[in-house]
């Protein structure tokens, strides 16, 4: 781990074409064997999916309700007017509420919900009190503001969203543009965290990093997940232009944990480290993923921190992904409590065992249903879809898999749907609510000139292709092996959740 203070160890940017090298190419001899040839009993039990359904009292539904519709006059997500003016003076008249606990701050282009919530797990078993703030959510509003690794209730939604309110219409009142939907949340977030109060706050950046609304606080850790090509209509049409958005979030003095990036992005985020004396880890030098075997409902691994080995951790997901979200989650809490500068130990194995045992991530490669198996992943980019593609691959033993597939008109789709063209058989393509969702014959006309004719179907209605789906897939007979993966969008998988009987 490089130090700007000390002289003992080489600066970031010596030796760059050797550090870049190393920022970019996994162990490709990792030990993977067969799904299901290995179990394994944890004391951490079953994850359990905190997705939150419906208040069940009345009244409570109604005010949450009404919330929900007062938010939804404001400016969506995808509209933007790139500052951070309108939330620091929301800030300003709150009494600054997010400069009263530490943070870890997190951006990047995939895999930054999953991270969080593993950051959380750790600290929360390490007796911490916590926060995260993530986006979006996948059923509920009230999922994006957690306390103590739960969503808040939808009462303490709606009173934290009524305490802040005379100050929002006051900032509105101020402004050129009234605060946005992601604005109004994040001080929402930054308010109840106070309130609790929490010890840290995990924060997920909304897009991008200088002036997302996040960015009103100084992070102690900065975390920076795998950068795509994602947003690149805001963000720039290159993974360095996208980088040194997201750089943004690197404060002075604070500690930088780096997961392997593209070339240009690692220099980027690099140089900008070194100009705000931040202290650098990066994944594959200072920590990474030493080993993994497939296990029966996730993997185990060997991971390599800032303060030594952690042998035989079992994470309950899927995936190499999540292997590396889990260096990288690990690496960020170590850097929080200091390991690999003020102290050289690394932290309790059991206790970090325990965590990750019990981590979930609703919506990631989440199994659903059985016979036949019906599968979710919130994969909405070309990057993400890949890695979800090797994760089924690895970890079902599909004999054919059907694909569901609704996305959002602003994505890369054919990225998408090419992604995914080797897993499935065949693909029924469909459309959730949301007014960004691609029209499904539209979204049919790309996924024609990838899978051919003959293994697309077309279902408007996600009941439907839901249904055509599970009908394909049950073709092969119950003891085939045949299988249902909906993915495509955040918001295509939380109806899908709702609609199979989750939440």
């Amino acid at each position: 781990m490089s130090d700007p203070n000390g002289t003992d160890q080489p600066d970031p940017l010596d030796s760059f074409d050797e550090i870049i090298e190393a920022e970019t190419t996994r162990d490709p001899d990792l030990a993977v064997i067969e799904a299901g040839s290995r179990t394994l009993r944890t004391q951490g039990g079953p994850p359990q999916a905190d997705v939150p359904a419906r208040p069940e009292d009345p009244e409570v539904d109604k005010a949450l309700r009404e919330v929900e519709a007062e938010l939804a006059t404001r400016w969506g997500e995808t509209k933007l007017e790139p500052s951070v003016s309108r939330i620091s003076a929301l800030m300003d008249v709150l009494g600054e509420p997010q400069r009263s606990y530490p943070s870890i701050h997190i951006t990047g282009t995939n895999g930054k919900t999953s991270t969080a919530r593993m950051i959380e797990a750790l600290l929360g078993a390490f007796e911490l009190r916590t926060g995260r703030y993530t986006s979006p959510h996948v059923q509920s509003v009230t999922e994006r503001i957690s306390l103590d690794g739960a969503p808040i209730s939808a009462e303490r939604f709606v009173e934290t969203y009524q305490d802040i309110k005379p100050y929002v219409e006051m900032v509105d009142g101020q402004q050129e543009y009234r605060l946005s939907f992601f604005e109004v949340l994040t001080g929402m977030a930054y308010a109840a965290f106070a309130d609790a109060p929490v010890d840290v706050a995990v924060v997920e950046v909304g897009m991008g990093g200088s002036w997302d609304a996040t960015n009103v606080i100084d992070g102690d850790v900065a975390v920076v997940t795998p950068i795509g090509l994602d947003h690149t209509d805001r963000l720039g049409g290159t993974t360095a232009e996208i980088a040194g958005e997201k750089s943004g979030i690197i404060k002075q003095d604070a500690t930088v944990i780096l997961a392997q990036q593209p070339v240009d992005a690692a220099q980027v985020l690099l140089k900008k480290a070194v100009e705000v004396d931040a202290t650098v880890a990066r994944e594959g030098l200072e920590f990474g993923v030493t080993a993994r075997q497939v296990a029966v409902g996730g993997q185990l691994l060997t991971l390599r921190g800032l303060g030594g080995e952690y042998p035989e951790v079992y994470l309950p997901l899927h995936g190499a992904h999540q292997a590396h979200n889990a260096a990288v989650a690990l690496a960020a809490v170590e850097a929080f409590f200091g390991v690999g500068a003020q102290r050289a130990e690394p932290l309790d194995i059991d206790t970090v065992r325990k965590a990750f045992a019990a981590v979930s991530s609703p919506g990631r490669l989440e199994v659903v249903r059985r016979s036949p198996t019906v599968v979710l992943d919130a994969a909405h980019n070309p990057a993400g879809a890949e890695a979800t593609a090797e994760a089924v691959r690895e970890a079902f033993d599909f004999s054919r898999l059907i694909g569901v597939v609704g996305a959002s008109g602003d994505k890369n789709v054919r990225g998408l749907l090419e992604a995914f063209e080797p897993i499935f058989a065949e693909v029924v393509v469909t459309q959730n609510s949301s007014h960004r969702a691609m029209d499904a014959d539209e979204l049919a006309a790309i996924a024609v000139e990838v899978f051919g004719d003959e293994r697309v179907q077309v279902e408007p209605r996600l009941p439907d292709a839901l249904e055509a789906a599970i009908t394909l897939a049950e073709e092969e007979g119950e003891f085939a092996g045949g299988g249902v993966l909906v993915t495509g969008s955040v918001i295509t998988v939380g109806e899908a959740r709702l609609l199979l009987g989750k939440g």
